[in-house]
């Protein structure tokens, strides 16, 4: 991957629609490469994303909480939850005070997935960064959603 307009040849109106379709661009280009390398795994980047959240809980949460953690929200949350469970990856239980409430927990099996995953791709691309770089990145995303 190169420069943005000769990778899609195209001139933009200004740098606000560059950077903003830019942007766009380079988000799916990393879901494609952790896609491609969570593929083995038989999983999504979305179902990565609850184990992670699951992992870091370390103990049951609500479905509530999953939802409002995750990087990409999900309307089919549930759905994602369903395949993880029949992949015995995670377990969900209703809350005794709160029927309606069902909480989730990784399973000692998701735990062991999880482990065997690590991305090459991403982080050999990112390695051209200095720290300086990264902070900088990471502060002017973080002013994007300010």
């Amino acid at each position: 991957m190169g420069e943005f307009s000769k990778e899609v040849n195209a001139t933009f109106d200004s740098e606000f629609v560059k950077a903003m379709l830019n942007l766009k661009y380079t988000a799916n280009y990393i879901t494609t490469l952790n896609n491609k390398e969570l593929e083995p795994h038989q999983i999504s980047i979305a179902q990565y994303n609850i184990l992670r959240i699951l992992r870091g809980a370390k103990k049951p949460i609500p479905m509530k909480l999953v939802k409002k953690r995750m990087i990409e929200k999900s309307p089919n949350t549930t759905r994602l939850t369903d395949k993880l469970c029949d992949k015995e990856l995670i377990e969900r239980v209703r809350c005794e005070e709160d029927r309606r409430a069902v909480y989730v927990s990784i399973t000692p099996k998701g735990l062991k997935l999880l482990s065997k995953i690590v991305f090459k791709e991403m982080p050999t691309r990112m390695q051209y960064l200095t720290k300086d770089e990264l902070v900088l990145l990471n502060s002017l995303l973080d002013k994007i959603r300010d």
